[in-house]
């Protein structure tokens, strides 16, 4: 992971090697010829793909957006992306908040599962009428809705919603209730990590996953981002926002094209490509 563009560009690999100097281990080494086990590990894996979807980006001259957005852990590029966090700030940041994920995933095991073919509102109203914890997690594209939860929770809200009309109901292989209120340990870790981190102007507005709003304002910047551990991510409607604000072309930066596809879901007469 990420092997192609470090040879490739000079200013990714001083990115590169600069990453295994804050974080203190050799991260670049596990994304290049790790084991699947090491690559898993929570301090390697969040780094490791905020990492690659940096270097992309500011390995590009020509790099410009009029906007940004990242799914989840990808607003901490996006906000690297559009100069309101730096390079070392921002792996500082994503490296804490993994460490405080897999801390509240101990306090509280638990889980996530994807549900395919059904609408929002039933979904959300199924995990509302449980006694555990379920919430709606990623809003990911219309008839794609990951749930987070408590173990038993998600087990019963599966075999609720396949009753309701789900075409699929797919426990996800995670490690805990990401963007769930069973992520309360890890905001509060993060909130200090975050109050505590200078961030800059941006150079363009950030749509975030709080409220799928485009947000310039600093402090309004950083508690959506305290937030955001513990809040649904709201993707389809951040992409048809930056559609409905003047967006026609969207720039996957980073590995995969996982998002090229939710786009092109949630909005078909745009234009997807990989930088």
């Amino acid at each position: 992971m990420g092997e192609d563009i470090y040879k490739s560009s000079s200013s990714a690999k001083k990115l590169f090697d600069q990453a295994n100097d804050i974080l203190g281990f050799n991260l670049t080494g596990v994304m290049f010829t790790g084991t699947a086990e090491e690559q898993k590990q929570t301090k390697v894996t969040q780094p490791a793909i905020f990492l690659h979807s940096v270097a992309v980006a500011l390995s590009n001259i020509s790099f410009a957006p009029d906007m940004v957005a990242g799914h989840s852990l990808g607003e901490f590029s996006a906000l690297v992306a559009n100069k309101a966090l730096s390079f070392e700030d921002g792996l500082l940041l994503v490296s804490k908040r993994a460490l405080a994920m897999q801390h509240a995933c101990e306090i509280n095991p638990s889980t996530m599962a994807a549900i395919i073919g059904l609408e929002d509102k039933v979904v959300e109203d199924v995990c509302a009428s449980l006694e555990e914890v379920v919430v709606a997690a990623n809003y990911n594209c219309p008839g794609q809705l990951v749930i987070s939860g408590s173990i038993k929770g998600i087990e019963i809200a599966c075999v609720k919603l396949k009753a309701a009309g789900a075409k699929r109901a797919l426990p996800l292989q995670v490690g805990g209730a990401f963007h769930s209120p069973l992520m309360e340990p890890a905001r509060a870790e993060l909130a200090a990590a975050i109050e505590g981190t200078i961030f800059s102007t941006p150079a363009c507005p950030v749509y975030q996953n709080v409220n799928a709003l485009p947000s310039v304002e600093l402090n309004e910047i950083k508690k959506n981002l305290i937030a955001q551990l513990t809040s649904p991510v709201r993707w389809t409607q951040s992409v048809q926002n930056m559609v409905k604000h003047g967006a026609k072309t969207f720039i996957e930066c980073g590995p995969g094209k996982v998002l090229q596809g939710l786009v092109k879901k949630i909005a078909p007469e745009v234009e997807v490509m990989s930088l």
